[in-house]
């Protein structure tokens, strides 16, 4: 198994990593510790130099505008932009663009020329609506929103919770169960537009970052046409399973670009920084702090790569990018709170990143699926599916 970086990758990872250092830093030094956003002038100039490097639109497969770049290298350069403050949740501030709803690549002609493709031109925003309040972890298992079919239309009754940007959205897409006694084969997924009757933003969800929310959504005799059933009817969970194993590859980088850096502070930090009389490199104990970090950080690298090769070369990939995900995000959070442990009191203000890292990591064992969905998934593979 072969980790070393073509020229190619060199190129561009340094390209990206100077991006972050001469653009990214430096606009943070004047923003607000939990800004999620810059202005729109320093947006604008951010994303017209990504263009100029010929990386915007990460995660957008090429025929839809995207850069012909593999699952490596988006996971490599998914590393360097999580290096700075909001790298974990704004990456860059959103200046290498995004994948929108990856969903909508397998959507139709019709679909995508009305939800699709205005989304990539940024003229609209959509949701992903699969965790409800009964439990989100086994989705196939917890979805209790009811889609029924009457004619043309379904008519949805249900509630999500902890979805990210509804109330600013345009449309969303919706998992409904359609068939309760088909289990996962009986979930339909469909477009939902903001303005349907009976969709209804509930409540604003507050949660452990300062600056950043979810809702909680009601649908209540939601009228959706059967034009707007997303892929196949009873097929939605494949069109929501695929793109999530794919997804938590990068997913997984991110949160290793931060354990990188949080590393690097530390190592930096400890050779200055003297107590009794000695620096605090020479202590034991906090050198061990740092090669458990170390070990980490290896670790969940290997494991990333490895999931993105697999994926690069059609292998399949579920119980790796199950194990790079578990891997980095469990890791990146230990790296990051022995980071502040060796930055004492500094550690847990806002002068560093650590504390809002700290934070953010925490989070990640939970999104995209936490450790527990993630080791239910590999002992699946591993042992076989009929495991409950």
């Amino acid at each position: 198994m072969d980790f070393s970086l073509t020229e190619e990758q060199k190129i561009i990872l340094e390209n990206v990593r100077r991006f972050v250092r001469e653009e990214i830093l430096p606009l943070e030094e004047k923003l607000d510790p939990d800004a999620t956003q810059v202005g729109p002038q320093d947006q604008e100039r951010l994303v017209s130099k990504v263009k100029d490097m010929g990386l915007y639109g990460l995660g957008i497969p090429p025929e839809f505008g995207g850069p012909e770049i593999d699952t490596v290298t988006h996971s490599l350069i998914a590393m360097e932009t999580s290096q700075h403050r909001a790298g974990l949740y704004a990456p860059c501030y959103g200046a290498f663009g995004g994948a929108g709803l990856a969903q909508l690549f397998e959507a139709s002609a019709a679909q995508k020329e009305k939800y699709l493709f205005p989304t990539l031109r940024g003229e609209k925003r959509g949701f992903f609506a699969l965790t409800e309040p009964s439990g989100g972890s086994d989705p196939a298992r917890a979805i209790q929103t009811r889609a029924v079919r009457e004619g043309d239309d379904w008519i949805l009754n249900g509630a999500k919770i902890f979805i990210s940007g509804a109330d600013k959205a345009d449309y969303g897409i919706v998992f409904a169960r359609t068939a309760p006694e088909k289990g996962r084969n009986g979930i339909t997924c469909f477009i939902v537009e903001r303005d349907m009757p009976g969709f209804h933003v509930r409540r604003v969800v507050h949660t452990l970052r300062s600056a950043h929310y979810a809702t909680e959504l009601q649908f209540e005799d939601v009228r959706v046409p059967h034009d707007n059933v997303l892929g196949e009817v009873n097929q939605g969970f494949a069109v929501a399973n695929d793109r999530l194993s794919r997804q938590r590859i990068p997913y997984a980088a991110g949160c290793l670009g931060a354990a990188i850096r949080a590393q690097e502070m530390s190592i930096d930090y400890v050779k200055l920084r003297e107590t009794f009389g000695a620096p605090l490199a020479t202590r034991q104990s906090v050198q061990w702090m740092i090669v458990d970090n170390e070990i980490d950080i290896r670790t969940a690298r290997w494991a990333v790569l490895d999931a993105a090769q697999k994926a690069d070369a059609g292998e399949p990939f579920r119980t790796e990018a199950a194990m790079a995900k578990l891997l980095a995000s469990e890791g990146a959070g230990r790296v990051v709170d022995r980071a502040i442990q060796m930055h004492g009191g500094y550690g847990v203000t806002k002068d560093l990143p650590l504390e809002r890292w700290y934070r953010e990591l925490r989070i990640r064992r939970i999104g995209e699926g936490p450790s527990e969905v993630q080791r239910l998934v590999m002992a699946r593979d591993l042992i076989g599916q009929s495991l409950h």
